[in-house]
């Protein structure tokens, strides 16, 4: 039964089916466009900060701020790449995404990262850390180049493993001869620059691109345009485009968040067996894709946020009423040492809380004591399946256990 049913499954896929879907990857981050809409001003800026770049000199180091899914990445990297045909021999554009696992969590594996991208080779582990340094301070000044190093989710480096490799990078070009080396780092959050040493801000943060969140409008406007590349004729619903645009306006202005509803409203419909997306899958798609978010967002966070979050669900869970700050605290400060976590200043977890709460996972109100003040009331996602995921994420990085030992 099982491997007669598997046939059916597969057979639906086989390539001579008929499909909803033209070129679903074009509904991905992985698509890079001809045409960028709706960031023309963007793209001026950008053009203007690295086209010094084509007569050998070293652009300004530059900082691109915006919430997710407002074009940071894909106009960057657009006008990067753009830049590099105008000189192949002598631009070279490096690209790291510093949220991906095993990339940029310790300073070593970062290097080792941007060694390999300059062809060179660096074992996993193992090498004294200066030693990477010199290697690949060597590949850069092999021949003469104009570098560019493009460092998406720059802010994870500092939550990881601090702001010295910042000022390591910085200092790169006091040692070559040949070549030049610019930063351009991207960030959803404007706030984290706020942490780093004054002498690396200064340094680093020579020219700043916003960009702001796209309207409705707007959002529209894309999605029609990859919708007509993604999708098969007259497989959209008349208002499909329309919901989905007003949804992701609601977010931010979030186009990714526009493009992942449709690719999944696409997906839920053609595992039915359907040929139409209509706005009830949707509805569908939000349900989906709001509960892989939130589960893959806590997924990501470093372990002191996630203690905190464990802090905040197991107080939750263990007192009636309200949670405060200081209750979190409190319970941090007695359980994160036995994880072997240094202890962090109650300022600190508050600015962690602060992230917890902008990022959605959690949600934050000011409310007044009176004489006594103000504090903050601390509400936890409602008990669901996003919430049973969150607890199993925090019993594998073995926090929750630990809490529940307290409780």
């Amino acid at each position: 039964m099982g491997q007669s049913t598997l046939k059916d499954i597969f057979g639906a896929y086989r390539v001579d089916a008929k499909s909803i879907f033209k070129n679903k990857d074009v509904l991905t981050e992985k698509f890079l466009p001809t045409t960028i809409l709706h960031r023309d001003e963007q793209i001026r800026q950008l053009g203007r900060i690295v086209a010094p770049a084509i007569r050998g000199e070293k652009i300004s180091n530059t900082f691109v701020f915006g919430t997710v899914g407002t074009g940071k990445t894909l106009t960057v990297r657009y006008v990067a790449g753009e830049l590099e045909k105008e000189n192949p021999a002598e631009i070279r554009v490096l690209y790291v995404n510093c949220k991906m696992k095993r990339v940029s969590d310790t300073e070593y594996r970062l290097l080792a990262e941007l060694t390999r991208t300059l062809g060179g080779t660096v074992p996993a582990t193992g090498l004294p850390t200066d030693h990477v340094y010199r290697i690949f301070f060597e590949l850069l000044d092999k021949k003469k180049q104009n570098i560019i190093l493009i460092l998406d989710e720059i802010d994870n480096i500092i939550k990881k493993i601090g702001d010295d490799i910042l000022y390591s990078l910085l200092r790169v070009n006091q040692e070559l001869t040949h070549s030049k080396l610019s930063l351009i780092g991207i960030s959803n959050d404007i706030t984290f620059t706020d942490n780093i040493d004054t002498r690396i801000k200064s340094s680093l943060s020579e020219e700043d691109v916003i960009f702001p969140p796209y309207n409705a409008a707007q959002l529209q406007d894309i999605l029609l345009e990859r919708a007509a590349l993604a999708f098969a004729d007259d497989v959209l619903d008349k208002g499909v485009i329309a919901k989905a645009a007003a949804l992701a306006a609601q977010e931010h202005g979030d186009a990714r968040k526009a493009l992942d509803l449709i690719r999944v409203a696409g997906e839920v419909v053609e595992r039915s067996g359907s040929q139409r997306v209509t706005i009830p899958h949707i509805d569908c798609a939000v349900e989906r894709l709001d509960t892989d978010r939130t589960t893959e967002l806590v997924r990501n966070q470093p372990k002191q946020s996630l203690a905190v979050l464990a802090s905040i669900i197991k107080l939750k869970e263990s007192q009636e009423g309200n949670v405060q700050t200081g209750d979190v605290y409190a319970y941090y400060e007695r359980t994160a040492p036995t994880r072997g976590l240094k202890l962090l200043t109650p300022r600190r977890v508050s600015d962690l809380i602060n992230e917890l709460d902008m990022l959605g996972i959690i949600r934050t109100k000011v409310v007044s004591k009176g004489r006594y003040g103000r504090t903050r009331e601390i509400e936890v996602l409602p008990a669901n399946p996003v919430l049973m995921r969150i607890k199993k994420i925090l019993e594998e990085n073995y926090l929750f256990d630990t809490l529940n030992r307290y409780g």
